[in-house]
């Protein structure tokens, strides 16, 4: 499994690398306000699903362009282009991510950045690996040399005073915080630990499945709003390398408890 997987991630990254660079904004179809795809990001998605259903025909497939909403036993999460308006802009900051869940656990999940050739992927219990070598997070403590990670909520912009209020706070405490505009690859490099927090609201599972089981097995910490386990069906996220999670939770907690799900 985890090797049709990384076999479809890689099909996936090396069309979407072939193609970077020739979609602009007004060729991109809008799903929801300031929320784009393009026909890459469908036929990344087509290239994906193929290749996992020649493999496994009985599987069931949750995948963000074509709405396909299968549940129950195994089930394929697919991000074919996280990172969209990235890369209508050409702005090197995109990837594919894909997951598998056994009754709904996520097992593996693969992570490929084409434009740097890095295939993030981890098997549950097996843990995490960049390539063959095997990744951690950091061992950061201090909020004042941390750095951080985030994503704006362009899908949600009437969280976005509550949003702006729990950035300030949060900066005021760290070394630096950094919006890049793919998830998944943020997620990943909080796992390999080139950074060491995150928080986010309102994401889409297929946003979360993959990385959130890199970070796990790479040591981290995730958990919704809340500080509960499993954020992938709120879609509000904090990530840390375990170290840093009160920290961001405190914040969190204070400026959104009573206004957003956990």
């Amino acid at each position: 499994m985890i090797k049709t997987a990384i076999k479809a991630a890689k099909e996936a990254g090396k069309f979407i690398k072939q193609n970077a660079g020739t979609i602009q904004s007004k060729n991109a179809d809008r799903k929801l306000a300031f929320d784009f795809v393009t026909d890459i990001d469908k036929e990344s998605e087509e290239i994906i699903i193929d290749i996992i259903k020649k493999e496994f025909p009985d599987h069931k497939i949750l995948a963000e362009e074509s709405l396909r909403q299968e549940s129950g036993g195994f089930r394929w999460i697919i991000d074919p282009l996280d990172g969209t308006t990235n890369f209508i802009h050409n702005y090197p900051a995109f990837a594919v991510s894909i997951a598998l869940e056994k009754d709904n656990e996520i097992i593996l999940g693969v992570v490929y950045d084409p434009l740097r050739d890095e295939l993030f992927h981890a098997e549950k219990g097996k843990g995490a690996f960049l390539d063959n070598t095997p990744i951690h997070v950091s061992a950061i403590a201090d909020p004042g040399v941390a750095l951080l990670a985030t994503g704006f909520p362009f899908r949600s912009k009437e969280y976005l005073d509550l949003y702006l209020k729990s950035f300030q706070q949060l900066f005021k405490q760290v070394s630096g915080i950094r919006r890049a505009g793919s998830v998944a690859l943020d997620f990943c490099h909080l796992a390999c630990g080139r950074c060491d927090g995150f928080w986010e609201i309102k994401l889409g599972p297929w946003d979360i499945a993959a990385g959130s089981l890199i970070i796990k097995e790479a040591g981290g910490l995730i958990t919704d709003f809340a500080n509960e386990d499993d954020p992938m069906w709120t879609g509000n996220v904090i990530a840390s390398n375990g170290l840093l999670h009160d920290t961001i939770f405190q914040v969190v907690n204070e400026v959104f408890k009573g206004h957003i799900d956990k």
